[in-house]
Formats: structure tokens, sequence, C-alpha cells
């Protein structure tokens, strides 16, 4: 997958594309990350990148031209979709991760600054996408995230792809408590059912485990499954 990031802080993105298993995946070449600065499109002695706001207000607005010359520079892949990081997207979530990594070789990432981008830079834009309902100083921070759930999901990055599926939010439900050595810590012992060796009882406890864990912590997610099995029950079964 090509990843092409348009932003004015390219070196906001250095070190994390160099750590961990994002940065190992990169290096082993099954994601390429592509920085690209905005301000190297313009053409004014000043390089500016930002205006006033018709019609007035309070802040600066970044100017159409930069962005527009920045993704028009990159190659364009048959599988490419063009995402502009706003408080007014959709949300991020496991299922917008998947449906990325499995459905484009492309995404381009447009990080916004000050109070927006002019609104005709959204003619390039295929999609909106929110790291929450809240206002950052810029679009790097929900780019790194976006890239991070990315590509963590493509294959080879983690090590057993069925890591993967035991996760929270992988079957509507909170991850469960995890353990290793030693098995007693201070005044803390490993539950006595994951030293039993009994597999049935191991996995039942788990899914005890998430079960309680979402209705303390996300009751909102069993929500969300209770209406998809009472759509399911209501289902006639003939298919349409």
């Amino acid at each position: 997958m090509r990843i092409d990031i348009i932003t004015l802080f390219p070196d906001f993105f250095t070190t994390p594309l160099q750590s961990s298993l994002l940065g190992k995946a990169l290096a082993n070449q099954i994601a390429a990350v592509n920085l690209v600065n905005p301000r190297d499109f313009t053409t004014d002695k000043h390089r500016r990148v930002d205006d006033e706001p018709y019609g007035g207000g309070v802040g600066m607005v970044m100017k159409p031209e930069p962005l527009f010359a920045a993704v028009e520079s990159l190659p364009v892949l048959p599988r490419r979709e063009v995402i502009f990081l706003s408080p007014q997207g959709q949300p991020m979530n496991r299922n917008l991760f998947w449906e990325l990594a499995q459905n484009f070789d492309q995404l381009v990432l447009i990080c916004g600054h000050y109070e927006g981008i002019d609104e005709r830079v959204m003619n390039l834009v295929t999609r909106e996408v929110s790291l929450g309902d809240f206002v950052l100083t810029g679009g790097e921070i929900p780019a790194l995230a976006l890239v991070d759930g990315v590509v963590r999901l493509l294959p080879g990055t983690v090590g057993k792809a069925e890591s993967l599926e035991a996760e929270s939010f992988e079957d509507g439900l909170l991850d469960y408590p995890h353990y290793t050595r030693p098995a007693q810590f201070r005044d803390w012992k490993v539950p006595e059912v994951l030293l039993s060796g009994h597999h049935g009882k191991i996995e039942e406890w788990r899914k005890a485990q998430q079960l309680q864990r979402t209705r303390d912590r996300r009751p909102d997610l069993l929500q969300n499954l209770d209406n998809l099995s009472a759509k399911d029950d209501n289902s006639d079964g003939d298919g349409l």
C-alpha cells in the first residue's frame, strides 16, 4: 500500500514512522509512506499557504492552490482514496480500518491547519475521517492514527494473523484481561483458570470477561449487538 501524507509538518512523522511494528512494516515494504509539504508548491516569495477568510472571521484558511498542486503531483493508483482529516468526518473505527486495508492500494491523507481548508479542496477529497468529537491543532495526529490502524492490518505486519481476531472490537466486544509471568506480583495473583491448562474453561472465562468489561465500560457496544441480534431474529429467512 502507498500512503501519501500532505502535511505542513513532515518532521512530525519522522520518529513514529520508524518505531515499533509500524516502522518494521515500512522497512519491510509492506507499505510505503510519502510525505509531501504543500509549502513546496507555493509560487510567491513568502511561500504562503494560508490567507484571511472571505466574509471575515477569526483565524486563517489554507489556500487551495498549494493543496491542489501537492495532490496532483502524486501518481494515481487504480484503487485510491483521498482523505481529509476533519472533525466533521466519519469516526475512525475498526470497520473503517479494515475497509481501507482491504479495498485500497493508495491513501492520500490531507492534514488541515488553522481554521480549516478552502472548501474547493473538497473537490479532491473522496472521504472525510475524524479521530473524535474534538478539535486538534492539526490533522497530523489523526493521520498518524489512521496510518497505524490500517498498516497493522496489512498481511505481514503482525507476526500472528490470528492475533488480530482476538482484540477489542473485533467481535463487537472489548478485549479480555491479559496476564504473564510471574504468577504472583505483590498481592495480585493470576486467575487460577488461566493456570489450569483447561482450554475450554479458559475460553469461557475470557468470553465472560469480555462481556463484563463491555457491560461496565462500553454498554453502547452491547446495545449494538442486541440490535443486530433482534434484526436477525426478526428475519423470515427467505433472503428478501
